[in-house]
């Protein structure tokens, strides 16, 4: 019997919005266990120094500017990698954003911005990335949903709505893909304690609210990711494909 391994070496991994939150965690950790990185985002200055860091660590770590509402540019981004590596055997879809309001405060231009980023986005990379996917005939992708996706919370209609089409997106993608040895999953955080959160998660009362929805009665801290995404990633995860992990302490389960 063939033991499977977390060993990443050798694999090179796409990693969007990867130059700061959850994204930079996820890059960090995929370089940790062997791959080469790459990281993009719209924000050239922070993905540059996000990339450097990632060196500092004796990670093999590229950025490229990439927006992913664009379709010529995620090609382009794509193309760059396979030339400059030769592969491009792991995608975390993570770019994504949110506007938090009520119903009835929502502006049209609010559910454009939100959706063409978190939906659209993932979208338009998962396809560029399938496309060379197929042609190696072996990929894996991970899309960042959340737990928004399963359950419903106040002032969240545009972001709950697109983490909801991820989840489906990812199952459909599963099912078209796996003739091809690519496994597609998505990974559904709750609320993670990371710079870009500390200040909304410090209020009190909310911070109370939410460990109180959990089983484990504490908030999520980036290295509880790390575990789920290189499983993912890496072929321990071989006949697992079309699943929304939910990272969540038991939140989703109750």
């Amino acid at each position: 019997m063939t033991t499977p391994t977390f060993d990443l070496t050798g694999k090179v991994a796409l990693v969007t919005g990867g130059s700061k939150g959850i994204g930079y965690v996820m890059a960090e950790a995929l370089g940790l266990y062997g791959a080469k990185v790459v990281i993009s985002s719209r924000g050239k200055e922070e993905g540059e120094l996000a990339a450097q860091k990632l060196k500092d660590q004796n990670i093999d770590a590229w950025y490229f500017q990439c927006d992913v509402t664009k379709k010529q540019q995620i090609e382009s981004l794509v193309e760059q990698i396979v030339n400059e590596h030769g592969s491009l055997d792991i995608l975390i879809n993570n770019a994504g954003m949110n506007i938090r309001k009520k119903l009835i405060d929502v502006e049209e231009s609010d559910w454009d911005t939100v959706l063409g980023v978190n939906l659209k986005g993932v979208f338009l990379v998962g396809q560029a990335v399938a496309k060379q996917m197929i042609k190696q005939r072996y990929g894996k992708i991970i899309n960042v949903s959340s737990i928004l996706g399963a359950i419903a919370l106040p002032y969240q209609t545009c972001y709950a709505a697109s983490k909801g089409g991820i989840n489906q997106m990812t199952k459909i993608w599963a099912d078209e893909l796996a003739e091809y040895n690519i496994t597609v999953n998505a990974i559904g955080p709750a609320y993670i304690m990371t710079p870009m959160t500390k200040e909304w998660l410090s209020d009190p009362e909310r911070n109370a609210s939410i460990i109180q929805s959990k089983m484990i009665k504490r908030m999520g801290e980036v290295s509880d990711l790390i575990g789920p995404v290189v499983f993912l990633a890496s072929d321990t995860s071989a006949f697992v494909t079309g699943q929304i992990l939910n990272i969540d302490g038991g939140w989703t389960a109750k």
